[in-house]
């Protein structure tokens, strides 16, 4: 049974979903079912792909990585999430843009952060 925030991806055509009704026995794209995305919190690459919170005026700056995480057509961050026991706030990236958001959120609020690499999936912090 699927859980709400969860995210699923089709190994056939990339689509990337986000559960917000829970409850479906399985999620299937392409005539095939999705494959569940289980967040990995260490970094073992070249690329660095932890999410790092930093204080702001503004809130919190959420960048991808110690070191920035490359933003290429073909390998990029395409979105950055904080999780609060309401809320999901996300910040889209496209190739070109810095791998990083600020988000208008109190650190202690934070229950999650994650992003999503289109070629090494999903990290959280």
């Amino acid at each position: 049974m699927t859980k709400v925030r969860e995210l699923y991806k089709c190994s056939i055509c990339g689509n990337v979903v986000e559960v917000v009704n829970p409850g479906a026995p399985a999620l299937v794209c392409c005539h095939q079912p999705m494959d569940k995305l289980d967040a990995l919190a260490q970094d073992g690459a070249k690329e660095k792909h932890v999410p790092v919170l930093e204080a702001t005026a503004a809130g919190l700056l959420a960048k991808v990585g110690e070191v920035p995480h490359p933003m290429e057509e073909k390998h990029s961050i395409r979105f950055i999430e904080i999780l609060t026991a309401t809320q999901v706030l996300r910040a889209e990236l496209s190739p070109g843009q810095k791998p990083e958001a600020v988000f208008a959120v109190a650190k202690e609020d934070v229950l999650e952060v994650r992003e999503y690499c289109n070629l090494h999936g999903l990290w959280k912090a």
